[in-house]
This record gives C-alpha cells, structure tokens and sequence, in this order.
C-alpha cells in the first residue's frame, strides 16, 4: 500500500483521515509459446498426463491433478503421419496499421474495422486503457471497473457477439488486454468494438478505453508428421527466462512378435509372450526391450540403418528378447527384468558406435557373418562344439591369464534416476572376498539407456565377478572342418589332458550304433565308473549329445551308454569324457579369423554358466573340476547345528554354531554358502570343520527363519567336493523365554525375600525382565488372576525383597521383544499369626463397588473395565467408598492389602469360532487380531491391579494437605488420614480384567507402658502419657497396703490419661508409693 500524507491540518478532534491508495492489481500479460520435440514419431505419449511434464523440475500438476501453475495450455502430437497441426502455434502474423487505431471507446458508440485478407484464420484485438482508477470520497485511490464487447459479422450477414468482459481492478500505468478468436465464417469480416459501461461522470473516476490494435493471424498449419511434439503455453511471469522443460513419455513404437504382449502396470514395459511365434509381427506397441528397439532402429528407414529385414535372423532378436525379459532380482527384495532400455538418442553416430551401445545394454555383440549381421548375446547356453587335442592344430592349447591387480573389486556405476529426472544417480558395487584379498581397486561404468538401481547393480556385478571368474582366455587353431562351425560367442568344451592329468577325448571308430560307442583308443584314459561318467559326440546334425556311460570294455574299445544317441555317430566324429570329478573346460568364442592353408585361428573366453544367477538373483558360484592332478575332496558329512544369542553391547542377536566331519585330506578351507528364507546369499570360509555363523562383517544378518546352508570341501586348486545341504529352523527371538527356575521365598525381617536362577535367555538377561506377581489364594491361582507385588526387574536381577503377604507368589521372564515364559512358576506361604497387631479397621470393597469409578462399572458384583466404543478401556480407577479414613489423631499404622480378581477375553469364543490363528508371542507389528492380543487359551497374560495410598497430617475435613499418590501392598505409616485407590489395567483393549474383592486391613501395634508415682492425700493424681493411644488402654495399679481394708479408685481413664486414688479402710486419701501400667493400642 502507498500511504499518501497531506501537509497541513489542525488537530480539533478524531474525524481526521490518511487517504489511502491501493496497490495496482492489473498488469499486462506477455504468453510464452515453446514447441518441443520430443521424439520421432510414434510414441505412446506422457506417461502421467500433465503430471509427466516438468518446468524447471516441477510437474504441471502434482499427484493429485492439481495444477502447479496458472493461465497454461498444452498440446501434444504423438508422431502420426496423420497428425493435425497445432492451432495454438502463431506461425504468422500481420499488424494492420494506418487504419486509424487508436480510437478512444465511449458508451454508446461502436468502431468498425474490416479485414479482407482471407487469408487471416484469426484475429487478435487489443484493448488499452491508460489508467484505470477512482477516487473515492474520504481521498483514498482505489481500483474501477469497465466493460468492453467485441462482435464479428461475416460477409454482411449480421453481428454475433465474439467477447464481452469487464476489466476490473487498478492500474496507474497503461494496461492492454489482447483477445484472439477464429475467423469462421466468409469475408469480408467485420470487427465491431464498443464500450457497455457508462463513461466516467467527473475527473475522480477514470477509466479512458481504446481500441488500440488489430493483428491479423496467418496460420501455417504445420503438423510434422512423424515427429512427436509437445506444445506449451503459459503465462511469462511465472517465470524469470524460459523454464528448463523435462517430459517422462512412453517413447518410441516398435513392431513386436504376433505372440506378444506388453506390461503397462505392474514391470511397465516389460514384453511377454504366449504360445510358439509363428515368425509375423503384429501392430506396432511401445515397450522397453532393448532387442526389439535395436532391430527397428537397424530396419527403419527413415532414422535406422535401413538394413534388409531378410538379411537379419528375427528369431535371434526374439531368443534374445526372452532371456532381457526374464524377472530378476532388484537387489531391493523386488523384481524386474533383466534389461531393460530407457534412453534418448539425439546425437548423430556412426552406425557401428550405435549399434555397440544398444547391443551392450543386453550384454551383446555383433559381427557380420555371410554377408549380414548377427547379433548375439552373453547369456547361458549349453555346449555346441567339442574340442581336444585330437582335433586342434598341433593338439596345442595356449592360456593367458589376466593379473590380480588387474581386477577390479569395486565398481561406481552411473545410471540416470528414473525418480530424479534423468539426472544421473550413482550405485556402488563391491566384491566382498576381493576387496579383502586385493583392496580396493574401483572401475567407473557408465550404463547406458539405463534408468534402474538393480540394473545398474547388476551391470556392476557382472563386470566384478567375470573379472574375477572368467580370467583365463585360450588360443588355439582349427582346420576348416572345425573353421566354419565356430561362430563368435559359442561356448565350447575344451578336454585339454595337459590340463586334466590324463587323456579323455579322441575320436570315433567304425562300427558305432547308438548305444555301443566304438573308440580309436583307450590308451592314457581312465574314467572312474563311481563318479557319474558321461560321454558327449559330435554328431553329424552338428549338434552336441551328452550321454551317462554304463559300462567301459577296454578289450573291445567300446563304451555303453544307458541311454541311447539320437542317431549312431559317424566314424572321425569327436568325443570327450568327463566325470562329476574331472570335467571339461568349457569358454566362449569371442574371435575367429581364417589363415592360411584353411586353418582358423580361435580366441575363446573362459566360461561359467553358474555367473549368471550369481548377478541376477545372488546364488553361490560353482567352479567345474577341471583336473584330477589333486582330486576334489570328499565331501562334509552328519552337520550339527545349535542356534544362540549373542550381544555386541547394542542389542541381543540370533547365532548358530555350525560343525561337521571330514577326513581333513586334500582340503584347505570350507567354503560355507547361507542364507535365510529368501535373502541374498553370503559366503564365508574356515579352515576347521566348524564355525559361528553371526551378523556382521563378512557374515549375513540372522534373524528368525530358514537358515539354508551349503557346505563345500575346497583343495588349494579351487576344487571342490559335492555341497553338502543343510536346513536349520531358527527360532530367533521369537521364541518364548524359558520358564523360571529355582523360585524360592524366605520370610525375612518382615520382607518375602524371593530368589530364582538367573534366565539362560540372551534377550532376556539383556533388554528384559523378571516379573513378579501374587494372588491372596493358595490354590487355584493363574497368572492371570494374580497382582503385581513388585515393579518389573532388570533381566539380569536373581532376587528380590517384596511385601510378606499369605497366599502364592508367581514369577516370570519376559524377553526384550515382550514375550513372557509359557509357564508361572509358583511359591505358596502361609503367614504365622504372630504379630503383636491389633485390627482397628477393614475396608472391604466388593460386590456394589460404591466408590467412585472412572473407565470402570460394576456387572455382577465385579468391578469391571468399561466399554470404549467397541472395544473396553485398557486403564480405570477406582476410589474407595469410605475415603478418607480418619485415625482421629495423628497415629503410625500398619496396611495389609488382599485383592481378587479374574481376567479374560469377553469375545475369545467368537474369535475363535472365526477361525483365526492367534500367536501369543507376536511382535507389536505382527498382522492380524495376534497383534492386537496376546492370547493364551482365553486368557489374558498382562492384567494388573494395583493400590494406591495417600496420606495427611491434618483434619482430613479441613482443607488438609494430602501426599502423592504411592503404590503398595503391605505399607505403614504415620498420619491422621489416609485415602484407598486401585489401578486397573490390561494393556489390551480386548481383555477384560474383573476386580471381586479389595480388602485393606488397618492394624495398630499392641504396646505397655508402665511407671511409678505417689497419690496424693488431697485429691485425684493424674497420669499423662507421653504418647497418647488410639483407644482407651487397660489400666493397672499395684501398691503396698498398709493396712487391711486399703484400696485405690480410678476416677477417671481415657486415651491421653487416667486419674487415680488411694483410700484407706476408712476412704481416707492416702499419699501411697503406686506403680502402673497402661495396655492398649495406637502410638499418638
């Protein structure tokens, strides 16, 4: 606000006033027009609607479709080739000038103004008004008002209105309103512009209107076929530049197989299929598999490479296509595919660089190959090709090997966030046993088209563990025969007995049919018929078949198979055998070139088809047996296990020691593989037949579940026995503590000294408790109808001192978890009555219950929790009905309290008719009606009653000063008065807790006092005690008679004093020498 001050005036009286002027309210709108493209065409389209487009990192409308800006509009093409053109965007526009504008509106006239350019489509008027304002009587400056109409007539055939709005609000300076509108009908057009509102009647109010310009608006109508666009306008002062613009759009339409379908809900993009693809595709759909993206962009013509479809094997594509679409783990307790591909490509490439990223994004490779290109994929594949020393030039095999240092052990994996806008997120990946053994040596990937945090963890996974697997490569040369079968990225065995320590491949002799296999030799062969041999032929299909061997007849040369070869192999035809023991090596072709003389030179990769589900779903890497220059060793045997908790000063944790038996020969550690239920694989190893398997470090979290545990002889080669297989059923800190052992009481000093063994319970020593209870009654008590008799102790407590009470103590462990022994243990006593106690008074409260209630009513003669809506109340009180109890005078006291009661759960028979599983010891954040109530049969395990006193030192009915409220069982106390409560609670608001009896019972102790005195001959002698009594005590008076006939007279007795008199036979006073004594109660 402008606050405007005037310069003189007096100062008689309180009518003087500041005018005042108001802020303006009109400002002139400038509307940004941007056009984005976005892709070619065709895509799906915004993923979310408006909610999927971002200005300057905020969404158009958030998650709810509200609208994050004001005054926008927003029109997107798909990339059709039919697409219409965007009416929004002005391409062309022609100002009319000299045509008398501007021209002041008044009311009552109208200003015309033709247009006969037909080729206008529309038209812009623009209003301007150079101050808009009034004022008003008391001098302040506020906003006016006016109104404006604009009509059109096409070809003399009459005005229709177009626009008629009032302009409302304050400007100071000049202010413009534009309106622009479609030209519909024939020209000529007539534009007609007035003024509805009165002109202003004097100089305090102005609101001057022209019609200030005519824009006429040619649109070329431009629809980019082909191209996918979004349109945006908005209101410029939302905004300092041009905002930063990001869309997340469902991108690019491809053909998929007939047989396909795409996932739009729940893995977005991800392509199933149904049945055996007949080899057509169907209608073009949008997904993310990077297979299907890769073979539009090597086809299309229009931005692809435009190859021959014929010249490209589409049922490669598909193979590859099942194996990205297959769910994986997330690394995040989800799934998703394997790979998947979200990325823009908007940079001009050379072919091959394109087709290597895309093709990387799968863990692929291309090569030509007979004149078209092939496209393959590092994925599991079973064996193709045999090869040993009887067919590889010069049977000679060279290996290379990479260094340790060499190999990464930490990757950094950069991929953009889905959830960040593309920006770019990093994942960090480490191999666990490397790092350990090497250090850190960190790898930076860039994944390309990746949008994923498992992806990403995946691609860093696989770089770590085929470094750290995969390290050897071999070379060797083939003849041609051999030459034109190997295709880069076949995985091939290898029988090098260089390697093996003994000869296992050869070739196949005359004679052969499909179940007697005749061979060249036998010399330097020795397979162990124990070890479930096998033999696998080349066959003349070009396939490898792999069959069990049953018999060797080394006379004959003939080795039977139990099972048959599709067809007799052919004579020359390779074979290799191979044992659970020794085995094959087996690598992937990734090179191959041809020489001279025919002879092809080979460069193959080491390869393991455990790797794969290594990356993808963490499951331990097995390594093959590849020599028997150090057999594997036998494997563990009778595995024993014993679970346990521990604590690491932070809390209590689950453990399980693990041993087994082994000979001990040819082995150098244990390779020990685990996990519960459905978590991650951890791997660690020892060198003993046994070990502690706890959280931390190298070791996986434990926890309550399935431990799963394989076990592995490993010799110093990396060989390994057959695993052995191991469950445990690990009870965790679920399990219910043990039940208390050695409960015992002994009566002391007045106490119930209570002891016990100290729990055995990890989670009960550390973070529990021991909770002591007591019931009046000395059979039939439960835990449930028992009172707390002392406040809950530490886990580690071993005794206690409580209240000495008759009836039965009971005691429990409860864990950290809150779970309590399944069993009370009990102790029951009988209280001696040997108390120098008198009773004075007993408050009985039961079956009316007359004192006052709160969340408690009485049913039955019990005093019961109240219902709270639908369920009851979990604490009450309850005074008693005599409050206050006055002593009279201020007296020590002695209190001893009985209470009994029942608990239960009123709804227990119709839960259980429900059919529910209740679990009695499940956690706060367990689902179902277990987490609402702990139930044991129908009973409630945690239902309370405690009393309460409190006391004073003065009048109790006079304005007295009263004591905090303090629990007890058995008190005592000095005061005049003193006041009764009980607690009631359940802890659960299913659970009924029913109070029948509450009895305090008051006792004084009995006490004499005694002393001697001297009566006197005149009048009554008065003793007064020192302190008084609760009540009027019993006197006695014992003294020398001096003659027959001498006697004494109490005149008077109370609780203060008594007044006494000797007489002689004659009932004369005497002054005597007399001793008393006073017995009574209550010490004042």
């Amino acid at each position: 606000m402008t606050v405007i001050r005037g310069s003189g005036g007096g100062s008689k009286g309180g009518g003087n006033k500041t005018p005042v002027e108001a802020d303006d309210s009109l400002q002139s709108i400038q509307m940004a027009n941007v056009v984005d493209l976005v892709s070619e065409g065709e895509i799906q389209g915004l993923d979310d609607g408006f909610k999927s487009i971002f200005l300057d990192g905020t969404p158009v409308q958030d998650a709810n479709g509200n609208n994050n800006f004001e005054g926008y509009q927003v029109e997107t093409r798909n990339g059709t080739q039919s697409q219409p053109y965007i009416s929004s965007l002005t391409a062309n526009e022609i100002e009319r000038t000299n045509i008398g504008l501007p021209v002041q509106l008044t009311f009552g006239n109208v200003t015309i103004k033709q247009i006969t350019n037909t080729a206008a489509s529309k038209v812009r008027v623009t209003i301007s008004i150079p101050t808009l304002r009034q004022i008003e009587d008391d001098g302040d400056i506020v906003g006016h008002a006016v109104t404006i109409k604009i009509r059109a007539q096409y070809n003399g055939g009459g005005y229709n209105l177009v626009k008629q709005d009032e302009i409302k609000g304050k400007s100071s300076n000049n202010y413009q309103r534009d309106y622009v509108f479609s030209l519909t009908g024939a020209f000529p057009v007539d534009i007609e512009v007035s003024r509805v509102s009165a002109d202003d009647p004097n100089s305090k109010k102005e609101s001057k209107t022209f019609f200030s310009g005519l824009t006429e608006i040619i649109d070329e109508k431009l629809s980019y076929p082909n191209s996918a666009l979004v349109f945006l306008r908005f209101d410029s002062r939302q905004f300092a530049n041009i905002p930063n613009r990001k869309f997340l759009i469902r991108g690019v339409k491809t053909q998929l197989p007939s047989n396909a379908q795409v996932d739009t809900t729940t893995h977005l993009g991800r392509v199933t299929y149904t049945g055996v693809w007949d080899g057509t595709f169907g209608a073009a759909q949008w997904h993310s598999d990077p297979s299907w993206h890769l073979y539009n962009l090597l086809i299309n013509t229009r931005y692809g490479v435009g190859l021959d479809a014929a010249t490209l094997d589409k049922f490669d594509f598909y193979t590859i296509s099942q194996y990205c679409n297959q769910l994986v783990s997330d690394h995040k307790n989800g799934l998703e595919v394997r790979f998947a591909l979200n990325m823009v490509i908007n940079t001009r490439k050379a072919v091959y660089d394109t087709i290597k990223e895309l093709t990387a994004i799968f863990r692929g490779m291309s090569y030509y190959g007979a004149g078209s290109l092939v496209v393959v994929q590092d994925s599991p594949q079973e064996s193709k090709y045999l090869l040993g020393s009887a067919n590889v030039v010069d049977g000679n095999f060279e290996y290379t090997g990479t260094s340790q240092k060499a190999r990464h052990t930490t990757a950094t994996v950069a991929y953009s966030s889905y959830d960040k806008l593309g920006e770019t997120e990093f994942e960090y990946v480490e191999d666990v046993d490397a790092v350990a053994k090497n250090g850190v040596i960190n790898k930076q990937i860039k994944a390309i088209g990746c949008y994923s945090q498992g992806q990403a963890h995946r691609i860093g996974l696989w770089t770590l563990k085929s470094e750290q697997i995969l390290t050897n490569t071999v070379s060797f040369a083939v003849a041609v025969d051999s030459g034109i079968v190997l295709r880069p990225n076949m995985v091939i065995d290898i029988a090098d007995e260089l390697k093996t320590g003994y000869r296992h491949t050869g070739y196949i002799s005359t004679g052969s049919t499909t179940s007697n296999i005749k061979i060249d030799n036998l010399d330097n062969i020795s397979i162990d018929l124990t070890k479930t041999p096998e033999i696998s032929i080349l066959l003349s299909t070009g396939l490898v078949e792999k069959k069990p061997i049953q018999n060797i007849n080394v006379s004959t040369k003939t080795v039977t198979v139990s099972s048959p070869f599709s067809e007799a192999p052919q004579a020359q035809s390779v074979f290799i055998m191979q044992t659970s023991e020794v085995q094959t090596q087996q690598f992937r072709v990734v090179e191959i070139s041809e020489g001279e003389n025919g002879v092809y030179s080979v460069i193959a990769l080491q390869y393991n088809a455990s790797i794969y589900n290594a990356v993808d779903n963490g499951e331990p890497i097995s390594v093959r047996s590849i020599s028997n220059l150090d057999a594997a060793p036998s494997p563990v045997t009778d595995i024993e296990d014993q679970e346990f908790l521990y604590s690491d000063g932070q809390g209590v944790f689950v453990g399980c020691d693990l041993s087994w038996q082994h000979d001990m020969k040819r082995v150098t550690e244990f390779r020990i593989t685990y996990r519960v239920d459905n978590d991650n694989w951890a791997t660690v190893t020892t060198s003993s037949p046994s070990i502690s398997l706890r959280q931390g470090g190298n070791f996986g979290a434990l926890r309550a579940g399935t431990l799963q545990v394989q076990i592995q002889a490993v010799n110093y080669l990396n060989k390994g026995s057959t695993i052995a297989n191991h469950t445990v059923p690990l009870a965790g800190k679920t399990a219910a503590p043990a039940d208390i052992e050695n409960f015992t009481m002994i009566p002391t000093n007045g106490l119930a000294r209570l002891q016990w063994s100290q729990s055995t319970d990890l989670d009960v020593v550390v973070g529990g408790l021991v909770r002591l209870k007591h019931s009046p009654d000395l059979t039939g008590v439960t835990w449930a109808n028992a009172v707390s008799i002392h406040s809950d102790l530490t886990g580690t407590a071993k005794e206690a001192y409580a209240d000495l009470k008759q009836g039965t103590y009971l005691a429990k462990f409860v864990d950290s978890g809150g779970r309590t022994s399944v069993n009370a243990k009990y102790v029951e006593f009988t209280k001696p009555d040997l108390d120098n106690l008198v009773n004075i008074n007993t408050q009985t409260e039961e079956s009316n219950f007359t004192g006052t209630k709160t969340n408690v009513v009485v049913t039955s003669g019990e005093l019961v929790m109240a219902a709270n809506g639908s369920v009851l109340h979990t604490n009450g009180t309850y005074l008693f009905a005599n409050n206050p109890i006055d002593l009279g005078d201020i007296f020590s006291i002695q209190l001893e309290s009985l209470i009994k009661i029942r608990s239960f759960f009123p709804n227990a028979i119709t839960i259980n008719q429900m059919g529910l599983d209740f679990d009695p010891n499940a956690a706060a954040n367990t689902t179902g009606f277990a987490a609402i109530a702990s139930f044991v049969g129908d009973t409630p395990l945690n239902t309370d009653v405690k009393l309460y006193i409190r006391t004073t030192q003065t009048n109790p009915n006079s304005s007295p000063t009263w004591t905090s409220w303090r629990p007890f069982n058995n008190a005592e106390f000095k005061a005049r008065a003193y006041e009764l409560k009980a607690e009631l609670e359940t802890n659960d608001n299913t659970a009924q807790l029913a109070v029948q009896n509450l009895q305090v019972t008051s006792n004084m102790p009995r006490r004499t006092i005694n002393g001697t005195a001297t009566t006197s001959a005149t009048s009554d002698y008065t003793i007064t005690f020192t302190n008084k009594f609760a009540a009027t005590p019993v006197i006695g008076i014992t003294f020398s008679a001096t003659n027959s006939g001498d006697y004494y007279n109490i005149s008077s007795s109370n609780a203060n004093s008594f007044s006494v008199s000797i007489y002689n036979q004659s009932n004369v006073r005497q002054a005597r020498l007399f001793s008393w004594t006073a017995t009574g109660y209550g010490k004042g």
